[in-house]
């Protein structure tokens, strides 16, 4: 961080976590540093076989030496990495340095070598410019982004601050690069002296260096598509194009082969609320403005123009430091909600339709056409989503649906207001279709001076009525209302009856502007506004319905316990409890008494449901449509929701009548999250289908039948590789069932961001799905910092959600890739792993003595659950410390606080034993090779196995082991903490040296080098932060009872949290 203020004769100690960033980034161009970078490959071989030797430590300490050893070993650039490190002098001790971006360019030292993690790839070259080259605007980004955080922190901080985070950072990287064991006891000495004050500044400078990194890297990947774009480069995979070019080369894109994929598709990202969601939405809002103003900087300004840019860039930052970046209470649900709504205020409404245009352009660019009905809508769990946190209510929907239908009606309003202004067409001087005129003429506008003009008194009219249906749907006074013209009174207005009469409105104005040469006058606003309500409606999204089955179950046992039916179902065995569900169902009455009292539960389930019934009427059937039922575990727990549906009048008619069939408001969708569960989904499903009845509900629900899939539990259950793999075997089986009995089956993947969770890259993660899995239905999660990084920015979010579509619209038209000859060798080899794999991370999560005092001494996982990041408990049971079970613990959480503590086990722990075991275990070194070569084949021609070591090489380069072996400093008992640390760095180092042998890569991420650069580029400035944490939970753990300790972890988890992005 460089200070622009006055010159000063020479700058010591002033290359802050971001001038240094982009410092250290783009220095690779010095040759100095190409000579040091030759000479360390030379010697790398050797290093690494030496330092892997000496890895095998016996105390955590000598482990934490030896990982540094390898990682030095294994680093490519560091030789003259030193030299990153030393603070940039100015070029002349007299250059003045001005508010404005290029002198302070010029007084920058020359470009340094960038510190990056060691085991990652450098990034590869191409033909004529470097990657370098490429990213240099990048660099300026971080670099500029940096000066303004530094001159900010001293402006605000002082010297002394702003001096204590540069020797903080430098030591930290020493640390990071260097076997050096006095980096550590310098950094132990530095941080046991700062005082409480000190630290808090100190973590929030590091903190914002993050999220000012995070959005130089948003801009630059925006700058670099737009780049492509304007060279006419090849299409880049998860774009509309290279996917249609894909289907032509298949032979696979005839016209009526297109439209029956987009009229049967449903594509459908859902975004919920997590417990590690850390952002507050003020700081978001900050970070826009700071986004904003820096694209501006890539157009042509003036002086004038760039100074004022630099002025407001300077405000945002500022507003950013005076801004309490945690919250002083805990989340609620309506703040989640109003989060959640941001996103679509910044993004969807206006990128969705933007998306569709860009859709129907690829086509026609390839001589295709396809009627796009609304196959890509929004979904939500916020509001909705019931399982284990009691806050979400009836009420809470209530509020959920009501604000979400407050903002597209404004929307709506606000576009129609607009169009009201710029369609000035005058029946003077161009024609209107009779059905215009009609419009025209009941609208309430009397204006004399807008009787040649249809289209004004039309829309005029259209407002009005849109005024009138937000009135009668949300209550007075819900939506603002602009005075629409003399006469316009719009509760007067006769309200829409649903959304679609709102669309065909539109759709008159768009007819008649084509059939008298306006066609051109439609698309800036008139064609999108039309597009946007046929995907939101009145609602905005979906909300799903989830609940707990055990829940249930207590509901149903009252209802039919005070109705005299049943006095003991919670006891009954599964067939009974089948019998008294379907007898129910097959009779009109209810069982709910009118004058009988019950319990809090009851009534709050109850209600849950009759608030969706209202909704759906108010808003439309769209408007809630799913109920999914966590831990489904059996038949009887899917029945009895259709039970409780018939109780609060969202499910009519009688089951198994065929005069009067059964009709459910609401899909019921079973959701198979642990081990034992996937693995008996198919049973289950093939179970509730053949009950009678079942079928022709199926069949009203337009014969599909959803079901979703949880990554989180299974992880946690079996670790990483058999999560993947019974996930794998679970959806085939589903398919086969499905097809067999006729119904679509559309899957609901439930993934979070971390690898651990499913994340990782959406494209690469459709297309690994297994063959005939998608087939153009789908939905899947967006949860915790995922929904930042992916959506924060419009033109990101356009791009990750045309990822979407076109890897949904590959995945179900092309061939798999994959021989199916092949495929019986390959999945006996991934059983065989997948069960060794399982039983190492069994052994070591849950049958290893002390593992649990480990995790939550090793990890804050306390301070998490203390954290107000959430409206909902971070362990299903709330429990007394000394009886906290690893097993009640939530998957997010638990996959929160490895990440934190830079380990992320749960991406690849158990997957080096099992290879190794398999390897290990041939008879011959004949036998031994032919397995390596399957291995090899399978990563080569089996998606599903290439994306699967893919995540898992991106989580081990962001594994930081010599980082997490601070964090196992904390564990109290030295013989524990030295017997799980040990396990771990073994596994780490099989797990790398199994994947270097399948790959033939020696390098992480040798080839995704976009992520290579973005973790040399941010991880030497995120590893402060850990441990800053560090000597924060000793300090807390220790008793200091000082609030800035607390809120130094807190701020640290944020901080943390942003630098790795794909933690929710």
């Amino acid at each position: 961080m460089t200070s622009s203020g006055s010159a000063r004769p020479a700058r010591r100690n002033t290359a802050s976590p971001n001038a240094q960033a982009a410092d250290a980034a783009t220095a690779a161009q010095s040759t100095p540093a190409k000579r040091a970078g030759k000479a360390a490959k030379a010697s790398q071989a050797a290093n690494v076989a030496k330092a892997s030797k000496s890895a095998k430590a016996s105390t955590p300490a000598k482990a934490d030496k030896a990982v540094k050893a390898v990682r030095t070993a294994k680093a490519t650039q560091a030789a003259n990495a030193a030299q990153a490190l030393k603070p940039a002098k100015a070029k002349s001790p007299k250059t003045k340095v001005v508010a404005s971006v290029a002198a302070p360019e010029a007084t920058q030292a020359p470009k340094l070598q960038a510190v990056s993690p060691d085991t990652v790839a450098p990034a590869s070259k191409s033909s004529g410019r470097t990657r370098e080259d490429k990213d240099h605007p990048l660099f300026q980004d971080i670099r500029y982004l940096g000066r303004l955080l530094g001159d900010v922190l001293r402006e605000q901080e002082g010297d002394a601050v702003f001096d204590v985070v540069e020797t903080i950072r430098q030591t930290a990287v020493r640390f990071r690069r260097e076997d050096d064991s006095a980096a550590a006891q310098t950094l132990d000495k530095k941080l046991r002296s700062l005082s409480p004050e000190q630290t808090v500044s100190v973590v929030r400078a590091f903190s914002y260096f993050s999220h000012l990194a995070n959005i130089a890297e948003d801009r630059h990947r925006n700058r670099r598509h737009r780049i492509h774009a304007l060279a006419g480069s090849t299409s880049q995979p998860g774009t509309m194009s290279h996917a249609l070019e894909r289907l032509v080369e298949a032979g696979a894109a005839a016209t009526p082969v297109l439209q029956q994929f987009f009229n049967d598709a449903l594509i459908v990202p859902v975004l919920t609320a997590h417990p590690t969601e850390v952002q507050r939405k003020s700081i978001l809002d900050a970070q826009h403005d700071v986004a904003r103003l820096l694209a501006e900087r890539d157009q042509q300004l003036t002086n004038r123009e760039r100074a004022h840019n630099e002025a407001m860039l300077r405000a945002s930052v500022t507003s950013l430091w005076q801004t309490r970046m945690l919250r002083d209470s805990r989340l609620t649900v309506a703040d989640e909600i109003e989060n959640a709504l941001s996103y679509y205020r910044a993004t969807f409404l206006e990128e969705i339709p933007a998306l569709y245009a860009d859709i129907e352009e690829a086509l026609a660019e390839h001589g295709l056409e396809a009627r796009l009905p609304p196959f890509l809508q929004m979904g939500s769990w916020i509001g909705g989503d019931r399982d284990g946190n009691p806050n979400v209510t009836a009420e809470t929907l209530e509020h959920a649906i009501t604000r979400q239908a407050a903002v597209i009606f404004e929307h709506y309003m606000e576009q129609v207001h607009k169009l009201g202004a710029e369609l000035s067409v005058s029946n003077l001087l161009a024609g209107a279709s009779d059905a215009l005129k009609e419009l025209a003429a009941i609208s309430p506008d009397q204006s004399p001076h807008r009787t040649d003009e249809p289209y004004r008194r039309a829309l005029i009219g259209m407002y009005t009525r849109l005024a009138a249906s937000a009135r009668v749907r949300l209550g007075e006074g819900s939506v603002p209302v602009r005075s629409a013209g003399r006469g316009a009174a719009p509760i007067r207005a006769k309200p829409y009856d649903d959304s679609a009469e709102f669309v065909r409105d539109l759709h008159v104005l768009i007819d008649s502007l084509a059939e008298h040469h306006g066609a051109p006058l439609a698309a800036p606003r008139l064609s999108p506004l039309a597009r946007a309500a046929e995907v939101f409606g009145f609602h905005l999204a979906s909300i799903d319905l989830r609940q707990s089955s055990d829940i249930h179950e207590a509901v149903i046992a009252e209802l039919l316990k005070r109705a005299g039916v049943e006095d003991d179902y919670a006891s009954l065995s599964e067939e009974d409890k089948l019998k008294v569900l379907l007898a129910e169902l097959s009779q009109p009455r209810a069982l709910r008494l009118p004058y009988a009292e019950y319990s809090d539960l009851v009534k709050s389930e109850l209600g849950v449901l009759e608030e969706a019934r209202v909704t759906r009427e108010k808003f439309g059937a769209r408007a809630v449509r799913n109920y999914i039922i966590s831990h489904t575990e059996t038949v009887s727990d899917l029945v009895e929701v259709m039970l409780l549906q018939k109780e609060t009048g969202l499910l009519h008619g009688r089951l198994g009548d065929a005069h009067d069939p059964a009709q459910a408001g609401l899909m019921v969708i079973p959701l198979f999250e642990t081990i034992p569960d996937l693995r008996n989904a198919p049973h289950i499903m093939r179970d509730l289908i053949a009950l009678p009845g079942v079928g022709a509900l199926i069949e009203h629900q337009g014969n599909e039948q959803e079901v979703m899939l949880g990554y989180s539990d299974s992880n946690k259950d079996g670790g990483f590789l058999t999560s993947n793999w019974e996930l794998y075997r679970a959806e085939l089986a589903l398919v086969s069932l499905f097809n067999e009995r006729g119904v679509t089956l559309r899957l609901f993947h439930g993934r979070g961001g971390t690898v651990g969770r499913g994340g990782g890259p959406t494209y690469q993660a459709i297309l690994s799905q297994p063959p005939g899995t998608v087939d153009g239905q789908i939905r899947l999660t967006e949860q915790g910092e995922v929904i930042a990084s992916k959506f924060g920015n419009p033109e990101i979010g356009r791009r990750n959600l045309e990822t979407v579509v076109a890897a949904t619209l590959e995945a179900s038209l092309l061939p798999h890739g994959i021989a199916p000859a092949q495929l019986p060798a390959f999945e006996e080899t991934m059983q065989q792993l997948s069960d060794a794999a399982m039983a190492s991370y069994r052994a070591l999560v849950y049958e290893t003595p002390g593992f649990k005092e480990y995790f939550f001494e090793s990890t804050p996982i306390s301070e998490i659950a203390e954290l107000n990041i959430g409206s909902r408990p971070a362990s299903r049971k709330l429990q007394d410390p000394k009886q906290r079970k690893i097993e009640d613990l939530r998957a997010i959480p638990w996959g929160f606080s490895w990440g934190q503590c830079r380990l992320l086990l749960t991406g690849w722990y158990g997957f080096g034993s099992a290879v190794a075991a398999h390897l290990d275990s041939a008879p011959s070194d004949a036998e031994r090779t032919r397995r390596l070569a399957l291995l090899k084949k399978m990563h080569k021609t089996w998606p599903f196995f290439a994306n699967l070591l893919s995540n898992m090489d991106m989580v081990l380069a962001k594994t930081d082991l010599a980082v997490a072996s601070r964090y196992a400093q904390l564990v109290s008992d030295k013989k524990l903490r030295k017997h799980v640390f040990e396990r771990i760095v073994a596994e780490w180092e099989r797990t790398s040296k199994v994947l270097s042998e399948i790959t033939g890569k020696s390098e992480r991420l040798a080839e995704n080098p976009l992520l290579a650069r973005s973790i040399k580029n941010r991880f030497p400035y995120l590893d402060p932060l850990n441990h800053l944490q560090v000597e924060l939970l000793k300090r807390h753990r220790a008793g200091d009872t000082n609030a800035r300790v607390r809120r130094g972890i807190h701020l640290s988890i944020n901080g943390i949290a942003a630098g790795l992005r794909n933690t929710g």
